[in-house]
């Protein structure tokens, strides 16, 4: 067990020297993110091409008034394409929505819980079922988004033509968008459907900032509040770093153990749980729900009922009623996902007792079990309020201060997390190419070991 304790460091150690010129030489790796890039840059073009039947002076105009309201957070997590009504103007949130429902389920209905443990075949089966229920969703927000456009006065020519127009346009945008996180995933580098989402809001920094810096020379905003939210962000982004790479240590012992004639010492080594498992899933499944009904809200302007009025008023950014539900949303998504996907104990605790692992003073299987919640659950108390805290904190400055820009917590969240995980996917990548390098060159010195004649000669065989 020592050698596996040296293997990791060993590990480690070649992983902290990777040299991003050996991305040149992991020819499968470049593939992978220029096939990635690919794919993005049809997403972007997709943003620009609007759907039929929309009056664009009307809609810029629109806009414009809601930039500073849902309607930049809408513009944000849709890279720019609900501000032009392009053909992903519904985004990838009604996947995220369906998902989220799909997973709540499944954690809670029987014959759905019976899936989660057929592996494979589960898996694929409830897949199947996230993608139902995104056409339902999407269907049912392409229409209210249609229906609401009509409202506001931002069709060239309502009625049912152009409502099913849109209802196939927007449907038929979020499944395309699916399918190409799909690929990314698959055969690209990263999280697909997390990267969709980071380069949208990429995408649209660039403006946003310029527009903030514009405002601040003509004098609309302070210049000392300008530098303090400049200085702000990059305290925001240090401390997100921070909080994602920080990790809780268990310490697992091996037991001592006989394999033939050699006895192998006992080893340890360490379960690392990170203090925010769930990544920033949470925050964008929080903001996805609040999207959902409030989508319909912004477009139908003064059109819309007492309901929808209501709504909009209370769960606009920076009410309290919408801090408080973001909030919660948040803590509550942390725990279910950490909990039921990315750090499940049970199988935590059941794979320690399969190697002979256990945790000095904790019996293995039920009590390994039992302190490895109370552990996860504590850690997790604290990376929920982080996630909370950094969402939320922009949300009430930008309230407070009348920034006439969306400027959101989530999308920094975004930003950093999916930005760190895929740069470690590419390192992975870059340290399982060395070791296939080293792996080829001993082989190849092996041979000529062989050919020079210098193979040492064979022991008397044992009977």
């Amino acid at each position: 067990m020592k050698e596996t304790g040296h293997m990791a460091t060993a590990s480690e150690s070649m992983a902290a020297n990777t040299s991003w010129a050996a991305l040149a030489k992991a020819k499968d790796l470049r593939q992978r993110i220029f096939f990635a890039i690919a794919l993005l840059i049809v997403y972007r073009v997709g943003t620009y091409i609007p759907v039929p039947g929309i009056d664009g002076g009307a809609l810029r105009e629109f806009m414009d008034e809601a930039a500073a309201g849902i309607g930049g957070m809408l513009n944000m997590f849709t890279g720019g394409a609900i501000s032009r009504m392009g053909i992903f103007a519904l985004g990838i949130m009604p996947y995220i929505s369906a998902a989220i429902i799909v997973q709540l389920v499944a954690a809670m209905y029987g014959p759905w819980q019976q899936l989660k443990k057929e592996g494979e075949l589960g898996r694929r089966k409830l897949n199947q079922y996230t993608r139902f229920g995104t056409v339902l969703l999407a269907t049912m927000q392409s229409y209210g988004l249609a229906m609401s456009l009509e409202a506001g006065e931002l069709a060239t020519d309502p009625g049912w033509f152009f409502r099913i127009s849109t209802v196939i346009t927007l449907v038929g945008g979020t499944m395309f968008l699916m399918w190409l996180g799909e690929q990314i995933t698959s055969r690209g580098i990263g999280n697909g459907i997390s990267l969709i989402i980071f380069v949208g809001i990429i995408a649209e920094i660039p403006a946003q900032l310029a527009q903030f810096l514009s405002q601040g020379r003509t004098g609309a905003i302070s210049p000392v509040v300008v530098i303090g939210i400049i200085l702000m962000m990059i305290l925001l982004v240090t401390f997100v770093v921070f909080m994602e790479r920080a990790l809780r240590k268990v310490h697992i012992q091996y037991p001592r153990r006989q394999v033939g004639m050699k006895v192998f010492d006992g080893g340890s080594s360490h379960l690392p749980i990170k203090v925010n498992p769930a990544n920033v899933i949470p925050a964008i499944f929080a903001s996805s729900l609040l999207l959902l009904p409030t989508t319909l809200a912004t477009f139908s302007g003064q059109s819309t009922g007492p309901v929808m009025s209501t709504l909009l008023a209370y769960f606009g950014p920076g009410q309290p009623l919408y801090l408080l539900f973001f909030s919660a949303m948040i803590i509550f998504f942390t725990f279910f996902y950490t909990l039921n996907v990315s750090f499940k104990v049970e199988d935590v605790a059941e794979n320690l007792k399969n190697q002979n692992g256990f945790i000095p003073g904790i019996r293995p299987g039920k009590r390994t079990e039992e302190y490895l919640y109370f552990v996860v659950t504590r850690i997790v108390t604290v990376g929920s309020l982080y996630l909370a805290g950094v969402a939320l904190m922009p949300e009430i400055l930008r309230a407070q201060l009348s920034i006439p820009f969306y400027f959101g917590g989530t999308s920094v969240l975004i930003v950093v997390v999916v930005g760190m995980d895929t740069m470690s996917q590419v390192q992975s990548h870059l340290v399982a190419h060395q070791y296939e390098g080293l792996l080829e060159k001993s082989k190849l010195r092996g041979r000529g070991r062989g050919a020079r004649g210098t193979t040492p000669k064979k022991g008397p065989s044992r009977r």
